[in-house]
């Protein structure tokens, strides 16, 4: 889950990083309330998308009158697609350096990786294409972390100016607190800024938070914007279901992650050849394919009007194919009516003779039994080109 600005200085807040909050708004005279209480503001537009301040969705204002004019000119405006529905007003800042930093989850190499430059404000890849020594890649080792000494190797190998020294280890150190104990992603700040008086200060932020770690933050339930989430994702949350929408016409469901990612890649590839059709989805299973899991899952892709074929693929594995059979077989008797997309199916693995011939016995009129992962994309794909 990806965090608004404000959201994410609140938790920097409650973990001792060096910020200023400031005041959410929603309408216009509630943000010259805010500026008549804190004076001198900027108002900024709070969606999960960069480039604000390129959109027009951040502006200084000197006056109360100014903090309403701008707030009435943000508030309903799109910035990549996404309509600002409230505005942070923080308090203006005398700002004489901008330094860019973040801890982020690096996949490839099974570590973390901090970024850092001492030339922040700006969109960090173009500072990487146009000066990348100015950026530093610090590898930290998850086992250790980092500690006082590791925060000074960052602060050292950024090179942040000396008099800050003491300030950027204690800040290096927060974040990495947030980035640890919230169960973070990343954890981004830019510009870190080097106000006047030489206090350094997180200006923005960026956090997105791990939802397999949700079952530990019951407290992140605030920060979800379920106004604005996709409705499928939300129905298939509600349900347990790993579910993520993508834009294409072929529903995919699968008993894995592996899997159902080998799936998308496959169908991609066939649909090459039936007018360009692409996945509609990655939905995982998991092992339990009964007929209620079979079930939620066909609802939640059948109420997506981009799909127009489905295709199930099961490996029986700790689950066998008799059981997934079963669990389709239920599923359609379940949906009953509102089921009306076709259903290409392939089983392999534990008990497939025996789940082959219980999707044959039922000869359901939606469900074509394909016995290979190829041969079955291909008419999933040819099925949703019709």
């Amino acid at each position: 889950m990806d965090l608004m600005e404000y959201q994410a200085k609140e938790l920097f807040a409650k973990h001792d990083v060096a910020v200023t909050e400031g005041i959410v708004a929603t309408t216009p005279d509630k943000a010259r309330a805010a500026a008549e209480q804190l004076g001198v503001v900027v108002v900024k537009a709070q969606v999960k998308a960069g480039g604000r301040g390129k959109a027009g969705g951040v502006k200084l204002a000197k006056t109360p009158d100014e903090a309403y004019e701008h707030a009435q000119a943000i508030l309903g405006m799109q910035i990549k697609g996404l309509t600002v529905k409230r505005v942070l007003i923080a308090p203006g800042a005398s700002i004489e350096e901008e330094y860019y930093f973040s801890y982020l989850l690096d996949r490839a190499n099974r570590r973390y990786l901090c970024i850092a430059s001492v030339e922040g404000g700006v969109e960090i890849e173009e500072v990487a294409k146009t000066n990348p020594d100015a950026v530093k890649k610090i590898p930290i080792d998850p086992g250790s972390g980092v500690d006082e000494a590791k925060a000074r190797e960052i602060v050292a190998e950024a090179k942040f100016p000396e008099e800050l020294t003491d300030q950027a280890v204690t800040m290096v150190r927060a974040l990495w607190t947030v980035f640890v104990e919230e169960d973070a992603t990343l954890v981004e700040v830019n510009p870190l800024a080097r106000l006047e008086g030489d206090v350094l200060e997180a200006l923005d932020g960026k956090v997105s938070l791990d939802d397999n770690a949700d079952f530990r933050h019951e407290d992140h339930a605030r920060f979800e914007d379920k106004a604005a989430a996709d409705p499928l994702e939300a129905k298939a949350k509600e349900k347990g279901l790993n579910y993520v929408k993508l834009d294409g016409a072929v529903g995919i469901i699968g008993n894995g992650a592996g899997l159902v990612m080998s799936t998308l890649d496959v169908v991609a590839y066939a649909g090459e050849a039936h007018g360009g059709v692409k996945p509609a989805n990655f939905l995982d299973i998991g092992g339990g394919a009964s007929a209620q899991v079979m079930a939620d899952g066909l609802d939640v892709i059948l109420g997506d009007d981009q799909v127009k074929a489905v295709f199930v693929n099961v490996f029986g594995g700790i689950t066998s194919c008799d059981a997934v059979a079963n669990g389709i077989v239920g599923a359609l008797d379940l949906l009953g009516d509102t089921a009306t997309k076709p259903l290409v199916v392939r089983l392999d693995g534990n008990a497939v003779d025996e789940g082959r011939r219980i999707l044959e016995d039922r000869n359901h009129p939606l469900v074509t039994l394909v016995e290979t992962m190829d041969g079955a994309a291909d008419k999933a794909a040819e099925l949703a080109n019709i």
